[in-house]
């Protein structure tokens, strides 16, 4: 059976899977700390699909022909299980091509990658001149904990992509 296809009769072979709503930052142009700040109410554990929900929707679109499948978030990292999830697409589902996009990548070296390594690390960073470190981000992170993670992420040979927003001052 051929798979789905867009509008234009291409194949969908990549699917997004947000994990959660959450992430440590508040960058002005996703979570800005006026709207996600203290008394955001994010969603909680009854509201998130759990590991086994994921599993079986992966499962259902790789049947589909789902080929590649990237774990975004807010901050996947955040999630606890992610590393059992990325086991559970490469060992599981068979899939070779699975990939995580953490937001700025703080997290990367209290969290360590996901056993069964996901194919690549893409971050987002908004941090450039010194004056603006700590701004974009909404909470003051220094950009040492990004580039950490990035360094972290290079070291274990994982292809690095690097989105950044352009900040006019």
């Amino acid at each position: 059976m051929p798979g789905p296809h867009d509008q234009f009769q291409r194949p969908l072979r990549d699917l997004r899977i947000s994990v959660t709503d959450r992430c440590n930052f508040r960058c002005p142009y996703c979570m800005p700390k006026e709207v996600f700040g203290p008394g955001h109410a994010f969603l909680r554990d009854p509201q998130l699909m759990t590991l086994d929900e994921l599993v079986r929707i992966a499962r259902a679109f790789t049947t589909l022909g789902v080929e590649k499948i990237r774990l975004t978030g807010g901050e996947p990292l955040l999630r606890p299980d992610v590393p059992d999830l990325v086991r559970a697409l490469k060992h599981d589902l068979a899939l070779r091509d699975v990939a995580l996009t953490p937001t700025a990548g703080s997290r990367k070296t209290r969290t360590g990658t996901p056993r069964g390594g996901p194919r690549s690390h893409q971050r987002l960073r908004g941090f450039a001149r010194r004056h603006h470190r700590g701004k974009m981000n909404g909470l003051g992170f220094s950009v040492a904990r990004v580039l950490r993670g990035i360094d972290a992420a290079a070291a274990l040979g994982l292809p690095v992509k690097i989105n950044c927003v352009i900040h006019a001052a």
